[in-house]
């Protein structure tokens, strides 16, 4: 029986392998975290600034602050449909938590975005928005609730995907869409009005938007970092009752 102690240590040692792996090459490693997102703000800023000149201020810093947290996500979910598969050896082999997989893969994907944030904060010192002390508790703020989302969903995924081995097909398709009715690549003031009361019903959106917020300088909306926390409890708890219903065949159907 595995109690909190033993589920720290076999966590801290799971991560510690997959970082080790997923870092073998550490330079190289935390340049192309942050270059992707980086070539794709170009190609955004050149259509979207320079082709279709949205008002946006400070755009390439605008997009920036999207896509990072943005990448956090699509990786993690990205990778929940086969987590549970690419692992079967040791789920067939070894007695211990499953869930710990999924929440490896977040932790490993989360540490990614952490490393984005000086990158961040030299876009901001060029575009004259500095860091402000407040970044102290909004990025923590922040951080939790997308972990708990961005967790709960790949747990959600990676289990049902084990008994319904299509849903891997629609998860990109998925992300592609969420992707762009979600406020990255333009702002949420541009969404007109008559769906503005909307936007809390993506829960999307109230982390990007609160994101951009905080980097961008200006005001958190409380009611969207309270919709942001309502929407990760809602899916932890949807995603560990599946998991708990469903994993004692977890060996049996791989």
């Amino acid at each position: 029986m595995f109690n909190t102690q033993h589920i720290a240590d076999l966590l801290t040692e799971l991560t510690k392998k997959e970082l080790s792996i997923r870092y073998k090459n550490m330079v190289f490693g935390y340049l192309w975290s942050i270059a992707s997102p980086l070539a794709y703000a170009f190609i955004y800023f050149f259509v979207f600034q320079v082709v279709l000149k949205i008002p946006q201020p400070n755009y390439a810093l605008f997009l920036i602050a999207g896509l990072y947290p943005w990448q956090w996500i699509s990786n993690s979910l990205g990778q929940a449909p086969t987590n549970f598969v690419s692992n079967s050896s040791l789920i067939k082999k070894t007695q211990f938590p499953r869930f710990l997989i999924p929440l490896v893969t977040v932790i490993q994907d989360s540490l990614h975005f952490l490393f984005t944030i000086p990158i961040l904060i030299l876009f901001a010192i060029y575009f004259n928005v500095p860091p402000s002390a407040d970044w102290i508790w909004k990025v923590p703020l922040i951080f939790g609730a997308q972990f708990l989302f961005v967790y709960s969903l790949h747990l959600l995924i990676a289990t049902l995907t084990l008994f319904f081995r299509d849903i891997e097909r629609f998860v990109q398709i998925f992300v592609t869409v969420a992707f762009y009715l979600t406020p990255v690549l333009y702002s949420e003031t541009m969404i007109p009005e008559r769906y503005q009361n909307l936007i809390p019903l993506n829960p999307f959106a109230t982390l990007l938007i609160n994101w951009k917020h905080t980097f961008l300088g200006i005001d958190l909306d409380w009611g969207l970092v309270g919709f942001s926390y309502l929407w990760s409890l809602f899916f932890f708890v949807v995603a560990h009752w599946i998991y708990k219903k469903l994993s004692w065949r977890f060996a049996e159907i791989m």
